[in-house]
């Protein structure tokens, strides 16, 4: 048998196979790169960086509206939604270039462009070239799902991929989704001067986190000015004079019109997992999803898969994390590196929603006993002096301590976050990070103190008046 082209043959540019490609190349291995359009992927064209610095823009605009909450005089700033994309195409262009097929190139990847499939297990064809390797890795993202509405396709609807396209103005946006994207770019577009209706047929928005923290969210965009249809349907969209026109149907069945100028669909992700030739490399999809058998290998032995066409969570910390196991498994041969179990996440409305390991709702579900403590955010000076004393802070616990998961809903999130996520992976207990110093006033406080609540409840009245009579203390 011949020898392979490459020892690593990579599909796809975004967030994990640029890992992979930079990685074994700077380990010394032979590595191709093969993307269709431009490499960076979802996260620097069309998720984290246009979003968060969209987000951004739009925070800055609702503070000076409300800087009386500071002791300073507030501000109209009537934001132009041209110039901030503007903004926003900067900052992509600021960050592209360590994404670029030069520096890729100068790192010893063979970059390739165009659209590519298998031919057979071993073989990958591209624009007429034929690409072998001791090891390919799929790393080729997922795409908005677009849902089957009569007259969507008679009418410009937005995804993630084409609202950081827009320059005119946006009077009147209807989201389909009230998930992470969709209450993202609502809160987003209403703070930036936009009337927004949100339509999802789930009962709550963010249905993957327990409701007392996604209602924080909920109720704070509602004060804002976002209406919501929940448990409703779009039946039906149409071009007007004006723009376009929704039909909803509630839970009762009962139709509605929504006269809007612009329509978002944000109803979830799929695996782009069509057109490459999955078949003849002998990799298994089933009904949209690569089969994985073994952590991040597929049924061909040979070939490996990364981020959101694994299934799954689909954020690029993951996709990174997920490039680095199979780096460790291709190059080093490492056959037992997994993927970690301990995965946070972010929903970057304000305030934030951050989750790592078991939720309440979840834990209820396993049926395994289990305790969980709460904390707010008014309780900690450092959110009182910044005037942000929204939210709460929980953990999960096993009855012992040991902790199971934690969530918080309030200024910062994502950053807080991280302590329990190292707890978690750790293996700690509730009182590691009870016991751990934490800098004062800081928004951070809150994990120690969401913590402390379990040593607190140990202390009951009994093992109160123990305590005075075994060190003889004169008490109250």
């Amino acid at each position: 048998m011949p020898r392979p082209d490459f020892d690593l043959a990579v599909i796809g540019g975004g967030a994990g196979g640029l890992v992979v490609a930079a990685g074994g190349a700077q380990l010394g291995a032979k590595v191709a790169l093969v993307e269709k359009n431009k490499l960076g992927g979802d996260c620097l064209w069309y998720g984290c960086v246009p979003s968060k610095s969209l987000l951004k823009s739009a925070r800055v605009a609702w503070q000076m509206r409300h800087a009386d909450r500071w002791a300073i005089s507030p501000h109209d700033p009537k934001p132009d939604l041209a110039h901030v994309m503007t903004r926003v195409a900067g900052i992509i262009r600021s960050i592209e270039p360590n994404d670029s097929p030069e520096r890729f190139r100068k790192l010893g990847v063979d970059v390739i462009f165009g659209d590519g499939r298998f031919v057979d297990r071993q073989t990958f064809a591209v624009d007429g070239r034929r690409i072998t390797a001791r090891a390919f890795v799929l790393a080729t993202g997922s795409r908005p799902t677009i849902p089957n509405i009569p007259g969507l396709d008679t009418i410009r609807y937005l995804t993630n991929e084409t609202v950081f396209d827009l320059r005119e103005p946006v009077p009147h946006l209807v989201v389909l989704g009230a998930g992470p994207i969709g209450s993202e770019m609502a809160q987003a577009f209403r703070r930036l001067g936009s009337e927004i209706t949100v339509i999802d047929l789930a009962p709550a928005i963010l249905p993957r986190e327990d409701a007392d923290l996604s209602g924080v969210v909920f109720e704070q965009l509602k004060a804002e000015g976002v209406r919501y249809h929940l448990g409703a349907t779009i039946a039906q969209v149409e071009r007007t004079v004006s723009g376009l026109r929704v039909l909803i149907r509630d839970r009762e069945g009962t139709p509605r019109p929504i006269d809007a100028t612009h329509l978002m669909i944000a109803a979830g992700r799929q695996a782009n997992v069509e057109g490459l030739g999955l078949d003849a490399a002998g990799v298994e999809v089933d009904r949209g999803r690569i089969v994985l058998p073994e952590g991040l290998r597929t049924t061909n032995r040979g070939i490996y898969v990364v981020g959101d066409v694994a299934g799954g969570n689909q954020f690029t910390h993951l996709a990174e994390h997920h490039a680095g196991i199979v780096l460790r498994q291709t190059i080093f041969r490492m056959t037992w590196a997994r993927p970690a179990s301990v995965v946070p996440w972010c929903t970057y409305t304000d305030p934030e929603l951050a989750r790592v390991g078991l939720s309440e709702t979840e834990a209820q579900k396993t049926g395994a006993a289990h305790r969980v403590y709460r904390f707010p955010f008014a309780d900690i000076d450092r959110a009182r002096a910044e005037g942000e004393t929204q939210g709460l802070a929980k953990i999960v616990t096993r009855p012992g301590g040991k902790l199971l998961g934690a969530a918080i809903v309030g200024p910062h999130a994502g950053e807080l976050i991280a302590a329990y996520t190292l707890a978690l992976a750790k293996g700690l207990a509730a009182a590691d990070v009870s016991d751990t110093i934490h800098a004062y006033p800081t928004l951070a406080q809150i994990n120690r103190r969401v913590a402390d609540q379990r040593r607190k409840e140990a202390l009951t009245p009994t093992a109160r008046l123990w305590i005075q009579r075994l060190f003889r203390l004169r008490g109250a």
